[in-house]
């Protein structure tokens, strides 16, 4: 192991223009050592030895998250890591594995009061690495959490997205058989000699089923009767040869007197065929209304998908209405709340002025209260989440509360503070509640807690003119 002198240090640009006495003295303050390879420097929530001054190999940074290896960044020579002046951090947060065989210092913890109020140039020039660092972790980390959050919504966009695809693949399979099987429907309707005036009436009924739009929504059983008493009346005046009339007839709202009023404006021999070519009409209008939905679902999927991620955007502050970024999101979460069963109530005050806010970043908040109250509500009787919004004076407020246990009173001072999760392993999107809060205070707003059991209550504050 090379000796470690004041040039040494010096050469390092953190320590430039720190007095070469100053380096000598934190030299022989400190403890110089090795770290052989697959040895830790640091884990999570070990105590925090020291300010460490790494000369030679590379020490590799990274958390578990979601059980999977989240890799935050390499240290190497020259670098400066650990504990510094003024930091509050006590225990590490991180695991700093050494990946090749390294050359440390470590002044030890117990000895940064001495350093402060002696070494003037020294301390300031480790604050300006402490400085660095935080900013350069914030913006770290902020981009891992976004990331991490938009991977945990990626499958329940799958499965959403799986839904009406295939629906669309089944109903145009569907549609293509049935379109194949008409012709033999054609050719007993082409036999048939029409009048122009019936053929008037049969268009015009055609376009006024189609155009209809008050269709009665019935119940299941109520459904039921309906198609009884259709298919009674349709086996009394012998129409026969198709196995769905009975089922179209009354989704598009046809009664057995619109049945009666346009048989007895038809030649009986005509009733039967024509009919039938009604049915076929309904049945392709009913498939192709099927495929329509599937691709609107798809469609409105994929412009939530577009207005949460923010990607057609910049990161600058835009005039923005705060629902919509609320109902995105619920959208994006609607998988987990139907597995769930919860109930979501929305009372919105959709007369709120509109905020000046970073759309992205807000969208990530949404997400993580939203996510965190779907998880609070797991395996609850009746589960039931509102989320509500109101102006008060100057100021817009954003109210999510679920209906579970609540937090326990010995953790509600804590939920805020960098790491801490209540989540097992897997659970949550990887956003913590101190993100949350520091998105929020970008905006000049404020997030606080309520919560007691059967009643948690997230709510969000900003300035209008913020």
């Amino acid at each position: 192991m090379k000796d470690i002198n004041a040039k040494d240090l010096k050469s390092i640009k953190v320590f430039q223009d720190v007095p070469e006495d100053q380096l000598q003295w934190m030299i022989d303050q400190s403890r110089h050592y090795e770290l052989q390879e697959g040895e830790y420097l640091s884990k999570p929530g070990e105590p925090i030895t020291g300010t460490h001054v790494i000369f030679s190999g590379k020490i590799e940074l990274y958390r578990i998250q979601n059980n999977a290896k989240l890799f935050i960044a390499d240290l190497h020579a020259g670098d400066v890591t650990g504990t510094l002046p003024f930091s509050r951090g006590k225990v590490g947060v991180a695991y700093g594995q050494c990946t090749e065989l390294a050359q440390l210092m470590t002044y030890p913890v117990e000895k940064m009061r001495d350093l402060i109020v002696t070494h003037y140039e020294l301390t300031q020039a480790l604050v300006v690495v402490m400085t660095s660092r935080v900013r350069e972790f914030t913006e770290l980390e902020q981009q891992n959490e976004k990331m991490m959050a938009l991977g945990k919504l990626s499958a329940g966009l799958a499965h959403e997205l799986n839904n009406p695809a295939a629906a669309i693949v089944r109903g145009s399979v569907s549609l293509k058989k049935h379109l194949l099987m008409q012709p033999s429907d054609f050719k007993k309707l082409i036999s048939i000699h029409l009048s122009p005036e019936e053929i008037d009436l049969i268009n015009d009924k055609m376009a006024a089923i189609l155009s209809n739009t008050n269709r009665p929504v019935l119940s299941m059983m109520k459904r039921s009767e309906k198609e009884d008493e259709i298919l009674d009346w349709l086996d009394g005046h012998n129409v026969n040869g198709c196995d769905d009339i009975a089922d179209n007839l009354v989704e598009f709202g046809i009664t057995e007197d619109d049945l009666e009023d346009l048989k007895a404006k038809i030649n009986k021999d005509d009733f039967s065929p024509i009919l039938l070519w009604i049915n076929n009409n309904l049945t392709t209008e009913r498939m192709v209304a099927d495929i329509q939905e599937a691709s609107k679902r798809i469609a409105d999927l994929v412009g939530s998908v577009k207005t949460f991620t923010h990607m057609d955007r910049g990161g600058e502050k835009e005039v923005i209405d705060i629902h919509t970024g609320i109902k995105n999101t619920l959208t994006m979460l609607n998988y987990k709340l139907k597995k769930g069963n919860i109930k979501v109530r929305e009372e919105f005050d959709l007369s709120l002025p509109h905020l000046r806010a970073m759309v992205g970043e807000l969208n990530q908040v949404w997400t993580n209260l939203i996510d965190n109250a779907i998880d609070a509500l797991e395996g609850q009787p009746n589960p039931e989440l509102t989320i509500s919004t109101h102006l008060d004076k100057d100021f817009i407020k954003v109210c999510i509360i679920d209906n579970g246990p609540g937090v326990p009173e010995a953790i509600k001072n804590k939920i805020f503070d960098p790491f801490f999760t209540t989540k097992s392993v897997g659970k949550g999107t990887g956003l913590g509640l101190d993100v949350v809060n520091r998105i929020v205070k970008q905006h000049n707003g404020s997030v606080t807690l309520h919560s007691e059991a059967g009643k948690t209550e997230f709510l969000v504050c900003f300035p209008i003119n913020g």
